[in-house]
Protein backbone atom coordinates (compact mmCIF):
# COMPACT_ATOMS: atom_id res chain seq x y z
CA UNK A 1 0.00 0.00 0.00
CA UNK A 2 2.83 2.44 0.82
CA UNK A 3 4.53 1.77 -2.50
CA UNK A 4 1.29 2.56 -4.26
CA UNK A 5 1.03 5.91 -2.49
CA UNK A 6 4.61 6.76 -3.44
CA UNK A 7 3.89 6.16 -7.12
CA UNK A 8 0.63 8.11 -7.14
CA UNK A 9 2.00 11.70 -7.34
CA UNK A 10 3.93 10.92 -10.52
CA UNK A 11 1.01 9.05 -12.04
CA UNK A 12 -1.27 11.86 -10.90
CA UNK A 13 0.63 14.46 -12.91
CA UNK A 14 0.32 12.45 -16.11
CA UNK A 15 -3.35 11.80 -15.36
CA UNK A 16 -3.97 15.52 -14.89
CA UNK A 17 -2.12 16.32 -18.12
CA UNK A 18 -4.26 13.70 -19.86
CA UNK A 19 -7.44 15.23 -18.46
CA UNK A 20 -6.44 18.65 -19.77
CA UNK A 21 -5.68 17.15 -23.18
CA UNK A 22 -9.15 15.59 -23.23
CA UNK A 23 -10.68 18.97 -22.42
CA UNK A 24 -8.75 20.57 -25.26
CA UNK A 25 -9.73 17.88 -27.74
CA UNK A 26 -13.36 18.25 -26.64
CA UNK A 27 -13.17 21.95 -27.55
CA UNK A 28 -12.55 23.58 -24.17
CA UNK A 29 -9.23 25.15 -25.08
CA UNK A 30 -9.32 27.81 -22.36
CA UNK A 31 -9.99 25.39 -19.48
CA UNK A 32 -7.31 23.04 -20.80
CA UNK A 33 -4.85 25.94 -20.93
CA UNK A 34 -5.82 27.03 -17.40
CA UNK A 35 -5.32 23.53 -15.98
CA UNK A 36 -2.03 23.01 -17.76
CA UNK A 37 -0.83 26.44 -16.59
CA UNK A 38 -1.69 25.65 -12.97
CA UNK A 39 0.08 22.31 -13.25
CA UNK A 40 3.12 23.97 -14.86
CA UNK A 41 3.44 26.29 -11.87
CA UNK A 42 2.95 23.38 -9.49
CA UNK A 43 5.70 21.32 -11.14
CA UNK A 44 8.05 24.29 -11.21
CA UNK A 45 11.22 24.90 -13.22
CA UNK A 46 13.10 22.10 -11.50
CA UNK A 47 10.32 19.53 -11.65
CA UNK A 48 10.47 16.24 -13.48
CA UNK A 49 11.77 16.81 -17.03
CA UNK A 50 9.43 14.23 -18.53
CA UNK A 51 6.42 15.95 -16.96
CA UNK A 52 7.62 19.41 -18.02
CA UNK A 53 8.25 18.23 -21.59
CA UNK A 54 4.88 16.51 -21.86
CA UNK A 55 3.01 19.41 -20.32
CA UNK A 56 4.73 22.09 -22.44
CA UNK A 57 4.23 19.99 -25.57
CA UNK A 58 0.48 19.97 -25.04
CA UNK A 59 0.32 23.49 -23.60
CA UNK A 60 1.65 24.74 -26.95
CA UNK A 61 -1.42 23.34 -28.67
CA UNK A 62 -3.74 25.41 -26.47
CA UNK A 63 -2.18 28.76 -27.40
CA UNK A 64 -3.94 31.35 -29.53
CA UNK A 65 -0.83 33.32 -30.52
CA UNK A 66 1.79 31.52 -32.69
CA UNK A 67 4.60 33.21 -30.72
CA UNK A 68 3.24 31.74 -27.49
CA UNK A 69 2.91 28.36 -29.16
CA UNK A 70 6.57 28.56 -30.22
CA UNK A 71 7.62 29.53 -26.69
CA UNK A 72 5.89 26.46 -25.22
CA UNK A 73 7.25 24.13 -27.90
CA UNK A 74 10.75 25.45 -27.17
CA UNK A 75 10.19 24.82 -23.43
CA UNK A 76 9.20 21.25 -24.23
CA UNK A 77 12.31 20.75 -26.35
CA UNK A 78 14.52 22.29 -23.68
CA UNK A 79 13.13 19.93 -21.02
CA UNK A 80 13.60 16.91 -23.29
CA UNK A 81 17.14 17.86 -24.30
CA UNK A 82 18.12 18.61 -20.71
CA UNK A 83 16.86 15.24 -19.54
CA UNK A 84 18.63 13.31 -22.29
CA UNK A 85 21.98 15.14 -22.08
CA UNK A 86 22.14 14.90 -18.26
CA UNK A 87 22.51 11.14 -18.48
CA UNK A 88 25.78 9.66 -19.74
CA UNK A 89 25.39 7.37 -22.73
CA UNK A 90 21.92 8.58 -23.62
CA UNK A 91 22.68 10.53 -26.78
CA UNK A 92 20.90 9.64 -29.99
CA UNK A 93 23.86 7.73 -31.39
CA UNK A 94 23.25 5.45 -34.40
CA UNK A 95 23.66 2.38 -32.18
CA UNK A 96 20.85 3.52 -29.88
CA UNK A 97 17.91 1.10 -29.84
CA UNK A 98 14.82 2.01 -31.80
CA UNK A 99 12.17 3.80 -29.77
CA UNK A 100 8.71 2.25 -29.57
CA UNK A 101 5.77 3.93 -31.31
CA UNK A 102 4.76 7.28 -29.88
CA UNK A 103 5.18 9.04 -26.59
CA UNK A 104 3.40 7.23 -23.83
CA UNK A 105 3.68 5.36 -20.55
CA UNK A 106 7.13 3.77 -20.54
CA UNK A 107 10.57 4.70 -19.24
CA UNK A 108 10.78 8.53 -19.42
CA UNK A 109 13.98 8.51 -21.51
CA UNK A 110 12.38 6.31 -24.15
CA UNK A 111 9.22 8.42 -24.13
CA UNK A 112 11.21 11.66 -24.41
CA UNK A 113 13.19 10.32 -27.36
CA UNK A 114 9.88 9.49 -29.01
CA UNK A 115 8.87 13.13 -28.57
CA UNK A 116 11.85 14.62 -30.46
CA UNK A 117 10.50 14.26 -34.03
CA UNK A 118 7.15 15.70 -32.97
CA UNK A 119 8.78 18.53 -31.03
CA UNK A 120 10.95 19.53 -33.99
CA UNK A 121 7.99 19.23 -36.36
CA UNK A 122 5.84 21.43 -34.11
CA UNK A 123 8.60 24.03 -33.84
CA UNK A 124 8.99 23.97 -37.62
CA UNK A 125 5.25 24.58 -38.00
CA UNK A 126 5.48 27.42 -35.47
CA UNK A 127 8.28 29.05 -37.44
CA UNK A 128 6.32 28.60 -40.67
CA UNK A 129 3.29 30.30 -39.07
CA UNK A 130 5.58 33.17 -38.04
CA UNK A 131 6.90 33.48 -41.62
CA UNK A 132 10.38 32.26 -40.69
CA UNK A 133 10.94 29.64 -43.43
CA UNK A 134 14.69 29.22 -42.87
CA UNK A 135 14.12 28.38 -39.20
CA UNK A 136 11.24 26.09 -40.18
CA UNK A 137 13.45 24.20 -42.63
CA UNK A 138 16.20 23.80 -40.02
CA UNK A 139 13.70 22.25 -37.60
CA UNK A 140 12.32 19.99 -40.34
CA UNK A 141 15.85 18.66 -40.91
CA UNK A 142 16.07 17.88 -37.19
CA UNK A 143 12.63 16.24 -37.28
CA UNK A 144 13.67 14.05 -40.24
CA UNK A 145 16.88 13.03 -38.50
CA UNK A 146 15.19 12.18 -35.21
CA UNK A 147 12.27 10.27 -36.76
CA UNK A 148 14.78 7.59 -37.80
CA UNK A 149 15.28 6.70 -34.12
CA UNK A 150 11.67 5.50 -33.97
CA UNK A 151 10.60 1.95 -34.62
CA UNK A 152 8.61 1.34 -37.78
CA UNK A 153 4.92 1.84 -37.19
CA UNK A 154 1.99 4.20 -37.50
CA UNK A 155 3.48 6.89 -35.26
CA UNK A 156 6.71 7.03 -37.28
CA UNK A 157 4.87 7.02 -40.60
CA UNK A 158 2.44 9.68 -39.44
CA UNK A 159 5.33 11.93 -38.46
CA UNK A 160 7.09 11.33 -41.77
CA UNK A 161 3.91 12.22 -43.64
CA UNK A 162 3.45 15.41 -41.57
CA UNK A 163 7.10 16.38 -42.17
CA UNK A 164 6.62 15.88 -45.91
CA UNK A 165 3.40 17.94 -45.92
CA UNK A 166 5.07 20.84 -44.12
CA UNK A 167 8.08 20.61 -46.45
CA UNK A 168 5.76 20.80 -49.46
CA UNK A 169 3.96 23.76 -47.94
CA UNK A 170 7.26 25.57 -47.34
CA UNK A 171 8.48 24.74 -50.85
CA UNK A 172 5.20 26.00 -52.32
CA UNK A 173 5.49 29.24 -50.37
CA UNK A 174 9.04 29.74 -51.63
CA UNK A 175 7.97 29.23 -55.27
CA UNK A 176 5.09 31.70 -55.00
CA UNK A 177 7.00 34.46 -53.22
CA UNK A 178 7.71 37.42 -55.56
Amino acid sequence: MDKRREATPEDGVLTRIGQAIMLHRAGDREEARNRLSALWHEIGPHGDAFHRCTLAHYMADTQDDPRDELDWDLKALEAAEGFVTERPGTTDAPEAPKVADGPGPRHPLVALRAFFPSLHLNIAADYAALDRPADARAQLRRARASVNALADGEYRQGLRDAIDRLQLRLDGTARHTP
